[in-house]
């Protein structure tokens, strides 16, 4: 479900506008903290997401099921109105688009480096403070964590670093070793 997070070019620009808006009325912290709130709902709820996929409900319905979240959630007025115009402009599927890009925007602007940790089980707080130890002195920053449990890699992690991936999973050293002997 992480996947579905990416940037898109339509979630960018929805994204900017939505930066440039919360930015210049002093919101950004809530807008942030209301996708954030937004990005777990759709992790978590099938129904969230075909609301906002479906192409049978029409953009009025969608705007109007969008708001209605907002509102029961108490999100930010600014949020629930670029909720709204998402789903009344027919881009409510770019959804997931728009809040990967606002995060980055976000990141950004504060000087945050964002890291996602994927192991096959849930980390202890030392194994996250470990690994938040490893990160500040690979990267020079206090990293901000976002862990993430996969149990199809088996084992080991996956650290994400904006663009880079480190993958010491159990699953990719199986298949390097599978490959490796397929070659032989």
């Amino acid at each position: 479900m992480a996947e579905d997070f990416r940037s898109t070019e339509v979630g960018e620009r929805y994204a900017q506008a939505l930066f440039d808006l919360a930015n210049e009325n002093k919101r950004l912290d809530a807008v942030r903290a209301d996708l954030r709130s937004l990005r777990a709902a759709w992790i978590d709820s099938a129904d969230l997401r075909r609301l906002a996929i479906s192409p049978v409900i029409p953009a009025e319905d969608k705007q109007k099921g969008l708001e209605a979240i907002a509102d029961k959630a108490k999100f930010d007025p600014t949020t629930k109105k670029f909720l709204g115009l998402m789903a009344a402009s027919g881009r409510a599927s770019d959804l997931t688009g728009a809040i990967a890009a606002f995060e980055a925007l976000y990141a950004r602007h504060a000087g945050i480096v964002a890291a996602e940790v994927i192991s096959a089980r849930a980390l202890d707080a030392r194994q996250v403070s470990a690994i938040k130890a490893a990160l500040k002195s690979a990267l020079g920053r206090d990293p901000e964590l976002t862990a993430r449990v996969d149990p199809s890699i088996l084992g080991g992690i996956k650290v994400k670093v904006g663009s880079k991936l480190f993958d010491a999973s159990l699953k990719t050293r199986l298949d390097q070793m599978k490959f490796a002997l397929r070659r032989a």
